[in-house]
């Protein structure tokens, strides 16, 4: 394994594991989401460079139209929650009141 994969591989394991042990605010839960895409879309542009394979370039743009409409989302769902809470802290959050 190459020291690029291994960046790659542990930005991605190092987001997951913010995302699931540091979960008090919806803020820091969506920052590691979009750590993880970033390093996935870093990962993605990098694999045809390698192989030089020419049929995947176009994936990487896609998936970062998809990471942008989830920012958003999140962002939307983000000022929602604290309109109608009055704080982004998750344990607010209780599906079963919605």
């Amino acid at each position: 394994m190459s020291l690029l994969h291994l960046s790659f591989y542990s930005a991605f394991i190092l987001s997951g594991l913010g995302l699931a042990f540091h979960r008090t605010h919806l803020i820091s839960a969506l920052l590691c989401l979009e750590s993880m895409m970033l390093s996935m879309y870093l990962a993605l542009s990098m694999w045809p460079i390698e192989n030089q394979v020419a049929s995947f370039t176009l994936t990487p743009g896609l998936m970062l139209a998809f990471s942008a409409c989830e920012a958003g989302t999140g962002l939307a769902m983000l000022v929602a929650s604290t309109r109608t809470h009055g704080s982004d802290h998750l344990h607010n959050l209780n599906l079963l009141q919605c």
